[in-house]
């Protein structure tokens, strides 16, 4: 949740607050509002990857309620002039208060996903768009990170550094038996 971004919110960092525990999806003291005009963007990095298998929107039975979705994975900070390319998926979103209609999305193309972004570029004729609930169901699958490994590589042996066999077998400091 830290480095989860949200542009064109009224509210600095009230897009991180619509992301609640499924028990808290109906309540109204957390919500996010665009600012200048309708359009939403939510950037939300995940710690490992993610199967994404749904979404759901909830909002106000008004026309501030967000008509559409777009999803985009993989795609890290993108701003606004990035959403005209291709989204992954796009959702023609009905007003949902109860938040209980979920959004199936295509589980092929939302296999492997530690980045997914949501782009809501209108409503159904508000100034502004306002939603109180994003969920996302999947399955989260901690990522394997695998560190820089520093090695040391001798383009000529240096035969003090090993231990070798002299010609009765036995072990010694002498450098390599020929």
């Amino acid at each position: 949740m830290a480095n989860l971004t949200c542009m064109n919110e009224t509210v600095e960092e009230s897009g991180k607050g619509v992301f609640k525990p499924w028990e808290d999806r109906l309540s109204r003291d957390k919500f996010v509002e665009s600012d200048a005009d309708e359009e939403l963007l939510f950037n939300i990095p995940f710690t490992g990857n993610v199967k994404l298998k749904g979404l759901i929107v909830g909002g106000e039975d008004d026309d501030s309620f967000p008509a559409k979705v777009r999803i985009y994975k993989n795609r890290p900070n993108m701003t606004f002039d990035d959403t005209g390319a291709l989204a992954d998926q796009e959702f023609n979103l009905v007003r949902d208060t109860t938040c209980n209609l979920e959004y199936k999305v295509k589980v092929v193309t939302f296999s492997s996903v530690h980045h997914l972004t949501l782009h809501f570029p209108s409503n159904f004729g508000a100034d502004q768009t306002k939603i109180f609930y994003i969920g996302l169901a999947g399955e989260f699958t901690k990522a394997d990170r695998v560190g820089v490994v520093n090695a040391v590589y001798e383009a000529r042996a240096i035969p003090e550094d090993h231990k070798a066999r002299d010609r009765e077998g036995m072990l010694g400091d002498s450098g390599p038996a020929f």
